[in-house]
Parts: structure tokens; C-alpha cells; sequence
């Protein structure tokens, strides 16, 4: 299946919403919809992958983490002068291309490192949280991110984030995404990764079998070299979604001004139209590349849409 504009995208993202009891920012979502509808043909289980990144170290997370770590020995101002710098770079449609990569890591430097482990997955920052809304919100993400400060020193610079992703962003996103679009199509999926046996073999290896260098799941590659062909092994990571910021600009643009502007007819008491509108218009002229953070908007307003969310008034 090639997933492209020509297929209905737009038919499958509202329905979609219709299935997922809690909005879920994942663009992950939309090629696992399709993946499972495909899947369906041929089978009724199916097995996943899901957890590897977890458990052996796959996310470019845990490398930013450890960049970072150099980054922030540096003087902040020199740090927020390339950071301006690479604001000012053009930017390009890749999914994750050169200039947001770095442009994210600049930033997250400048945050405590558990903010930055969050942000560096796509989370809007507070200030630009506090941008698109028109009153406060709770920080629960910063009380639950605290706990990675309250972990024990290990030695283990990877360990924690590994731990804190294997305790929230797999069951909270990741199986969270792959149950719920693979049961709307009676899939049933199962991740063999997550065999209590081979989460505590992971967990007793050291970082260095994990990631070095550029190199991560280091282990894993290493047990698949006369399994899988070389180009699988060198190859990339190469995140399972969709080039957010380059349809949200094309194919997608109609279907989210539309949601948008009927979302905050609906609940502009609560969102601030000028900044959403500030942060939609910055992303069409391509000043920045912020297509995942209006893509997790776009799934928020459907489902509140689907849902009949209502907000009480203050």
C-alpha cells in the first residue's frame, strides 16, 4: 500500500476519531489505520515490534539526551545565538528534517533535561502552550516528568529515560495507538518484545549495548546480522508516521483551517484564535515547521468535535 494524498486520508482521520476515546497527538496513528485495514485482508493476528525502542535504546530521544548533556556545559548565550541562528534556516518538508532536528535540540537544551525528554517528542513548550489557550493549565505533564529526578543515581545515563518511556510513552501512546487502530479493523496485535523475560534480559544490559555513537539497539542489530539483509541493518531510524508538516500544508490544509475555524467558534472562550491562527499562518509561509504540533490540535478538535466535548464556562 502506498499511503499518499490520493487514498481518503481525510475520511480516515475523522473516523478514526471515532475509536479513540482519548485524543492522541501520535501521527503514528493514520499509517497504522491504513497498516491494519491492509493487514485485515490476509489475518486477524498480527505481531508488532513495538517496545524495542523502549527497551534497547532505538529513539533519536536518548541520543538528544546525551548531546545535550555537552550543549548545556556551554555558555547559554552562545547556545541561544545558534539557536537564532538555525530559526532563521530554511526550513524543508522532511518529517524530521536537519533544521527542526537541531533547531528542537537547541531548545530542549535550554530546558531542565526532563522537560527536554518530553519536548524533543513534539510536546508544544509552556510558552507556546500558553500561547493558543486563554487560561491556565495544569503542568500534570511536569509533575509526572519530576519523577525522573526523584530515580536513584545509577551511573546509567540512558536507564532513566528508558525507564520513564517504558513506564508512559509505550503504554500510554505507543500500545495505546497500536490497540486501538488495529482493533477498529479486528486486528489483534501482539509485541513479543514485551515478553516479561526479555524486558528483564533488557534491562540488566549495560548503555553500551544499547547505543554508541550513532548506533542504537545495538544489541539487537548485532543478533540480526545473518537474519537480515545489510540494508536493514544500516539503514536509518525511520519513525512510523506520516510528513506532517508537508501536508498539513498541502493535501491536508483544507481539512484542518476547516476544523480549526469551526473548533473555535465553538470553543474560542478557551483557545486564543489569534495565537492558533498566528501559529497556522507561521507554519504556511514556512517560518517553521510545527506540523505535528497542529496535526495533535487538528485530532484534539475532531474528537472534541465527535465527542461533543463541552467546556464549562468560568
Amino acid at each position: 500500500m502506498d499511503l499518499n494524498p490520493s487514498v481518503d486520508l481525510e475520511g480516515a482521520i475523522e473516523e478514526y476519531a471515532h475509536y479513540s476515546d482519548e485524543p492522541s497527538a501520535d501521527a503514528g496513528a493514520l499509517p497504522v489505520w491504513f497498516l491494519s485495514k491492509l493487514s485485515r485482508e490476509k489475518t486477524t493476528v498480527s505481531l508488532s515490534g513495538e517496545g524495542a525502542d523502549e527497551l534497547f535504546g532505538g529513539y533519536l530521544t536518548y541520543r538528544a539526551n546525551r548531546m545535550a548533556r555537552t550543549i548545556r556545559r556551554m555558555p547559554r548565550a552562545l547556545v541561544s545565538f545558534g539557536l537564532n541562528l538555525f530559526r532563521h534556516w530554511p526550513v524543508s518538508d522532511e518529517k524530521i528534517g536537519f533544521e527542526y532536528k537541531v533547531t528542537r535540540l537547541l531548545e530542549g537544551s535550554l530546558m531542565p533535561l526532563e522537560i527536554a525528554h518530553a519536548y524533543w517528542n513534539g510536546t508544544f513548550s509552556r510558552q507556546e502552550r500558553n500561547g493558543i489557550v486563554r487560561r491556565p493549565l495544569p503542568d500534570s505533564l511536569l509533575e509526572i516528568l519530576g519523577e525522573l529526578r526523584q530515580l536513584p543515581p545509577t551511573g546509567d545515563d540512558l536507564a532513566p529515560f528508558l525507564w520513564f518511556d517504558q513506564k508512559y510513552y509505550l503504554p500510554d501512546d505507543i500500545l495505546n495507538k497500536s490497540d486501538r487502530m488495529s482493533m477498529a479493523h479486528s486486528i489483534e496485535v501482539r509485541p513479543p518484545f514485551l515478553d516479561h523475560r526479555i524486558v528483564e534480559f533488557a534491562a540488566g544490559l549495560p548503555a553500551s549495548l544499547k547505543i554508541q555513537g550513532t548506533k542504537q539497539k545495538l544489541v539487537l542489530r548485532e543478533l540480526m546480522k545473518d537474519k537480515l539483509p545489510a540494508a536493514i541493518l544500516q539503514r536509518k531510524k525511520t519513525g512510523f508516521d506520516i510528513p506532517a508538516h508537508e501536508w498539513l500544508r498541502g493535501p491536508l490544509r483544507g481539512l484542518l483551517v476547516e476544523t480549526v475555524d469551526s473548533a473555535l467558534r465553538d470553543y474560542g472562550g478557551f483557545f486564543d484564535k489569534e495565537g492558533i491562527q498566528r501559529l497556522m499562518d507561521r507554519h504556511f509561509r514556512r517560518d517553521v515547521n510545527v506540523g505535528y504540533h497542529l496535526w495533535g490540535l487538528l485530532i484534539l478538535f475532531l474528537w472534541m468535535k465527535k465527542w461533543r466535548v463541552t467546556i464549562p464556562a468560568t
